[in-house]
């Protein structure tokens, strides 16, 4: 009953919020458009997005439409924290920390450029003054990755940084890389000291599940394209084992062949989680999008009156976005209507 009092609020909130998601026919409807300005015209027509995208009439570049789509995630995030409780709270102030990620390595791109220029932020403000220690002004004009480090004095990334700058020679992937596997950290470090056992249970089998997956992307990717050796791979695995075993992991480092890491791969937990769509040789990126797609449902599902409501809704929005961009793109670059429906959904 306390749960159900708790979360009755927010529940409801919630329901309203994903009946604003873009449905399957409104995806083939988009993809059919000729134009970038015809799908931004689309989306000014939508129930969540067409706040955001009223006044451009312009073709943006794909910087400016995530930007823009950032920034209903954002709205989604405040609607939400004003209207939850404190235990709530906890759970949207480490859910935060996505947030930043992504403009961290938006920042650490720019870095990349052949003339850096100072990154528009600006639209982030006010939004990030409101829940991050981040410098915003600082980060944006920072134009290498030592004047990224300077700017992150203070906040709980300097560390990262500072380590990886004293490292040197650090690429753009072992910046992200850790950023990633410092954010998934702090998560597995946090979850039984903010929340019940249930939401331990929830946040475990969510945040576990997406880190055995993406293991099982690096380790695929290490050996496919970098040809890496085992113990190189090992550094790069985020240190938390949820479904995969230890000698999971360690038969598939060390197989010797595309063929043989798909047949180990087979006999895991997620291996036998394949479906009929998926073929001998699966996508491990559909697999990934597949396997979480249902752990988040299945979740919130089951517990509709605790965390798992919130996690879910964070997890289908960004799945959303990404389609949303991947379409646009499609439609940029003259991809016929059928295949950018299909590689869409893969993202």
């Amino acid at each position: 009953m306390g749960n159900l009092l708790s979360y009755s609020g927010i529940a409801t909130k919630l329901r309203a919020m994903k009946s604003k998601f873009i449905s399957e026919r409104q995806f083939q409807d988009m993809a059919s458009l000729s134009s970038v300005g015809e799908a931004l015209e689309f989306l000014k027509n939508t129930a969540a997005y067409g706040q955001i995208f009223s006044g451009i009439d312009a073709e943006l570049h794909r910087s400016d439409i995530e930007k823009l789509l950032s920034r209903s995630q954002h709205q989604d995030f405040e609607k939400l924290y004003h209207f939850a409780n404190l235990s709530q709270r906890k759970f949207l102030n480490l859910y935060f920390t996505n947030f930043e990620i992504s403009i961290l390595k938006k920042c650490l791109r720019n870095t990349l450029e052949d003339n850096p220029a100072n990154l528009d932020l600006s639209m982030f403000q006010e939004f990030f003054r409101l829940h991050s220690k981040l410098d915003l002004e600082k980060l944006s004009s920072a134009a290498t990755f030592s004047q990224l480090t300077m700017a992150l004095e203070g906040t709980p990334y300097h560390g990262v940084f500072k380590e990886l700058e004293q490292n040197e020679p650090a690429s753009l992937f072992d910046y992200e890389m850790q950023l990633d596997l410092f954010h998934f950290r702090m998560i597995w470090k946090q979850k039984n000291k903010l929340f019940t056992r249930e939401e331990q249970k929830t946040i475990t089998q969510c945040f576990g599940s997406q880190m055995d997956m993406l293991n099982l992307q690096w380790i695929y990717r290490s050996k496919k394209y970098y040809h890496m050796e085992p113990a190189t791979i090992y550094s790069l695995l985020i240190p938390v084992r949820y479904k995969l075993k230890q000698e999971d992991i360690r038969q598939l480092v060390e197989s010797g062949s595309i063929e043989e890491f798909f047949n180990l791969l087979s006999f895991t937990y997620y291996g036998k989680m394949r479906t009929e769509e998926i073929s001998e040789r699966p996508n491990l990126e559909l697999l990934y999008e597949k396997v979480l797609s249902r752990i988040y449902s299945v979740t919130s599902q089951k517990n509709p009156y605790s965390i798992a409501i919130l996690n879910s809704y964070f997890y289908f929005k960004n799945v959303e976005i990404h389609r949303i961009i991947t379409t646009i793109e499609g439609i940029r670059y003259g991809v016929n209507t059928s295949d950018i429906i299909s590689y869409s959904m893969k993202n």
